[in-house]
Parts: structure tokens; C-alpha cells; sequence
């Protein structure tokens, strides 16, 4: 693999661990379109906090002419030599849950148009089975005028970075590889070898590996559903739910889901791919969008069990004041995003709730821009802006280490609500959770 140079195409999440791992191996060039994160990530800082800075600037170069090491840039002229393209874009879905292949058909169209005879694309974005060669493979032919498996080839190899983890990082989880023919397989497994410690396992078709990735979540996203339903039910029993799994855990192959809000780019979206596909061939995914359906309700049931306690101990709900710990889809990581606080947040509004909302993980900015909030510097007493006393309810949406500095005793009014998603606070200064 001596003649091997790689370009990474999209340097998120995904992408900019796996640049950063090919990199000290092999000549590597990180693409992307952000202008701005080009300048963040070539001054050694990657702000998703995935790549710790010192291993970014250890691999880092200002030459894209180089035997290993990463070059960073937003122009294709310097991905034009490169004859591995690992495209690592993000695959959303649109506001009536259909697939968005946007960025998948705009990153195919730039691979596209400096594609050489001989290159291998590979593919690691979240799709549905056939998705390479039924989108993505006809962008590739049009706009290099080459013909697939004759002059290129396509690969295909599921992320599966899990954002905020330390521990499974992107060459200790164990890699699916696949390729369009036998021999391009083959040539796919070994370059991902080369960087992933825990090993590969082939595929015997990109379809199959395609199906792999979906399925994966989509099995977290029901098993979530189950226990989310638990939760109302246990609740409408006046159960904990919490000390229920606790007891069924003791069994040994009892499955250790919790319930909670389900955003993220992954869990709360990719299901949506696996239904559009099954729809598009003439089946009704009952059990698959039965789950979605109850996780995408849940920030609505968590509001309405808040008011419903507000109420209870005799709280004027309307310009109340809220406190929303944590706005990320997840605990001790920045990604805000399609993070299922917000649908908590929203729905107390509806209410007329005056609703803070602190998170020190999060860009202030980013969650400006994506949602319109502006979020609080670390809460007080009295919430800022607000009147004397503590906050009427407290919510803990996100699991973040940094919430058990908070005392939330000092913070609540003498009968405030404290309503604890995940699980996380002291029973006995909790009214209620999931």
C-alpha cells in the first residue's frame, strides 16, 4: 500500500478522528467546506473536542506534497491526487423525516469531478441498504465520466464513532468493511486494518454492510422505546421505574437500557432511513416507527409530568421559572445536534414558563443559532432576571459530570419541582423522573 494517499471528505464528528488515525501511517488530506472550521482545525484545535488537541497538531503539515501526515484544506485542487476518498458527511433527514442526501450527492459530485481511473470511493455516511450504488455511484459516473467497477470503484465502511466516548475510540472499535468487487474488498479491509486495532470484519456486499450500520441503531432506538414506555406506564402505577430495571438487571441476560430523550445524529435519525427504504418496497415498518413515535413524544410527556407536579404543589405555572440542566443530545460531549431538549423546552413554554437553560458544554452561539435560546451563565439565587427565591421547577435533561457541582437544594424555591431525566440526582431531592 506503498502508492496509498487518502482524502477525507468532511471533517466533523466522523471525519477528523479517522484523518487524524490514517494520518500517522499514511499521506492523508482533510477536506471540507467550512471555511471556518478549516482555520480551527490548522490551528490545532478541534472544537467537537473528538481529537485532543496535542494529537491533531502532532499530525498535522502545511504540505500537501508528503509521505504521511495531515493537510488540511477547503480546496479540491489538493485532493485531486489522492486515490483513496473516504467520504464522511453527515446524513440528515428533512422536517417530514425523509432521508436527506444532500450533503451524500454534493460530496459525490466534488469526488466526482477529480475522480482518475483506478480510485476507490468509499463511503462511511449512514444509509439506507443500496444507497452507494443507486445514489451515489450514478453522481460519480456523471460527473467523472468514468464508468464504475471498470474505471472506479466504491467501498463501503460504517462510522461508528460514538460522540463525547474516550474509551471506543475510532480505532478500538471494531470496523465493517466492504467493496464493490472482491478484489476492492479485499484492498478496502486492509487499508482500514492498517489503523484499527480492534480489527475488521468483511462484508460480503456493501448492501450488507449498508444494512449493518442502519439496523444498529435502529435496535438502540426500539429497545430505548420499550423502556421509555415502561417509564409511563410505571409512572401511571406510581413505580420507579428506575429501581424496576435495577431489579430485572439482576437477571443475567436482561438488556441494561434506560429511558430518556433520544436526539442525536445517529439514534433519534437513522431509523428514518431503514423505514424510507422498507416503504419505497412496499412494506409497513410497524415496530420501527411504533418506537420512533414514542421516543420523538417523550420531551412533551417529561414537560407535562413537570406541570403536572408544578400544579400538584400548588405553583402558578404560568411565568413560573425553569431551570433546563443541559441542551446536548448527550452527557459530557458538545453536540447539540437533534438534541430532544429542546421539545422539552418548547412545550413548557407553551405553558407560559419563563424557562433558563445552563449548559457548560455547549457553544453558547451554536445553541443561539441552531435553536434561539440564549442560554445562562452557571444558574443563581434569584435565576437571573427573575424574581426573589429559587426556581419553581428544576429539570435535569443531560447527565453531565459537571451538574453534580451544582448544589440544586441552593437553587430551588422552598417547594420547587425537581424533575430528573436521566436518573442522575439524589432520590431523595428528586419529585420525579422517567
Amino acid at each position: 500500500m506503498s502508492e496509498t494517499k487518502i482524502a477525507i471528505i468532511g471533517l466533523g464528528y466522523v471525519g477528523l478522528p479517522l484523518a487524524v488515525e490514517f494520518a500517522k501511517k499514511f499521506p492523508v488530506v482533510g477536506f471540507d467546506i467550512n471555511k471556518e472550521r478549516i482555520e480551527e482545525l490548522n490551528e490545532g484545535h478541534d472544537s467537537t473536542l473528538e481529537v485532543e488537541d496535542k494529537s491533531l497538531q502532532s499530525v498535522l503539515i502545511d504540505s500537501h506534497d508528503h509521505e504521511k501526515g495531515l493537510y488540511i484544506t477547503n480546496s479540491k485542487i489538493f485532493i485531486q491526487d489522492c486515490n483513496y476518498f473516504i467520504v464522511t458527511v453527515p446524513t440528515p433527514i428533512d422536517k417530514n423525516k425523509r432521508p436527506d442526501l444532500t450533503p451524500l450527492i454534493k460530496a459525490s459530485e466534488t469526488v466526482g469531478s477529480i475522480l482518475k481511473e483506478g480510485d476507490i470511493v468509499i463511503y462511511e455516511s449512514t444509509v439506507y441498504p443500496g444507497a452507494t450504488e443507486e445514489d451515489c455511484v450514478p453522481v460519480l459516473e456523471k460527473f467523472s465520466g468514468l464508468k464504475f467497477n471498470k474505471d472506479f470503484f466504491c467501498g463501503y465502511s460504517p462510522e461508528r464513532i460514538n460522540p463525547g466516548d474516550k474509551v471506543h475510540t475510532v480505532s478500538k472499535i471494531k470496523k465493517v468493511t466492504s467493496g464493490s468487487t472482491a478484489e476492492v474488498a479485499e484492498k478496502v479491509d486492509q487499508l482500514y486494518k492498517a489503523v484499527i486495532t480492534a480489527g475488521t470484519h468483511k462484508a460480503s456486499s456493501m448492501k450488507v454492510a449498508e444494512a449493518a450500520k442502519v439496523i444498529e441503531n435502529s435496535q438502540r432506538d426500539i429497545n430505548i422505546a420499550f423502556v421509555n414506555e415502561l417509564a409511563v406506564i410505571f409512572t401511571k402505577l406510581g413505580i420507579d421505574t428506575h429501581e424496576v430495571l435495577e431489579a430485572a438487571g439482576t437477571k443475567w441476560n436482561f438488556l441494561p437500557f434506560k429511558p430518556g430523550l433520544v436526539g442525536g445524529h445517529c439514534i433519534g435519525v437513522d431509523p428514518y432511513y431503514l423505514t424510507h427504504k422498507a416503504q419505497e418496497i412496499g412494506h409497513n415498518p410497524e415496530i420501527i416507527l411504533s418506537g420512533r413515535r414514542m421516543n420523538d413524544n417523550m420531551g412533551i410527556y417529561v414537560s407535562q409530568q413537570v406541570v403536572k407536579l408544578m400544579i400538584q404543589k400548588g405553583h402558578k405555572v404560568a411565568k413560573s421559572k425553569t431551570l433546563i440542566l443541559g441542551i446536548t443530545f448527550k452527557e459530557n460531549c458538545p453536540d447539540i445536534r437533534n438534541s430532544k431538549v429542546i421539545d422539552v423546552i418548547n412545550e413548557l413554554k407553551e405553558f407560559d414558563c419563563d424557562v433558563d437553560v445552563f449548559d457548560p458544554w455547549a457553544d453558547p452561539e451554536e445553541v443561539k443559532e441552531a435553536y434561539g435560546i440564549d442560554m445562562i451563565a452557571p444558574p443563581s439565587v434569584p435565576p437571573q432576571g427573575g424574581k426573589q427565591g429559587g426556581y419553581d421547577a428544576i429539570i435535569l435533561a443531560v447527565a453531565h459530570d459537571r451538574f453534580r457541582e451544582l448544589d440544586i437544594k441552593k437553587l430551588r424555591n422552598g417547594n420547587a419541582v425537581v424533575y430528573d431525566i436521566k436518573g442522575f440526582l439524589d432520590k431523595g431531592i428528586v419529585d420525579g423522573r422517567l
